[in-house]
């Protein structure tokens, strides 16, 4: 067990729950309410050694490359996908999530866009939608972090032990016929009910 792995146990438990899903090699996107800074590391850790040696958490790089502690967390112990989150005229930010899936690895976003001090997530953005048209042979796996809001809530820079789980849902279906919204609020209806388990 790595330290930080350790370290997140310690604080948070990070106790994982897989509900209609078991761990897997297969190529997924795991998709998550997001509360807190704190959601990527507890949700990588939460997964197998074995999983997580080839899963990428996607990143605010604005946030994540913030200081030397910050960036060797992304960088040398998480892999993370860094997204530039300044728009530009030409840039498009699920470029870098394309070439993790297209590389073979599984993945880690928050389809929410930005953390909410709340139980329930908001409005999923598209970019996961358009990521499963694109990758359709990549499973869906929808993930509920549940109380970490209350570990380390905005403006908090040392977290606050909890007990904090992770449950992993069933694959959710999807065909690359799928209208934006029905998809988006399947999804975000998927992790909802993970909340309720």
């Amino acid at each position: 067990m790595t330290p930080i792995v350790l370290l997140t146990r310690l604080l948070v438990g990070a106790y994982p729950q897989w509900i209609g899903s078991a761990p897997s090699d297969k190529q997924r996107i795991y998709f998550a309410n997001h509360t807190s800074h704190l959601d990527t590391i507890v949700l990588w850790s939460s997964l197998p050694k074995e999983i997580r040696s080839h899963t990428r958490p996607v990143a605010a790089k604005d946030y994540w490359v913030k200081g030397a502690i910050r960036r060797r967390i992304a960088i040398e112990e998480l892999n993370v996908v860094l997204v530039d989150r300044r728009r530009t005229e030409h840039s498009d930010p699920l470029e870098p999530l394309r070439e993790c899936l297209r590389e073979g690895s599984s993945m880690i976003i928050f389809p929410e866009g930005t953390r909410r001090p709340q139980a329930i997530p908001s409005e999923f953005k598209s970019g996961i939608w358009r990521l499963a048209r694109e990758f359709p042979n990549v499973e869906l796996i929808p993930v509920y972090i549940e109380n970490l809001y209350r570990a380390m809530p905005k403006g908090v820079l040392i977290p606050v032990p909890t007990v904090c789980s992770v449950r992993f849902g069933a694959p959710l279906p999807f065909t690359p016929e799928d209208p934006k919204e029905e998809f988006l609020t399947r999804a975000r209806e998927a992790v909802i009910k993970l909340s309720e388990a």
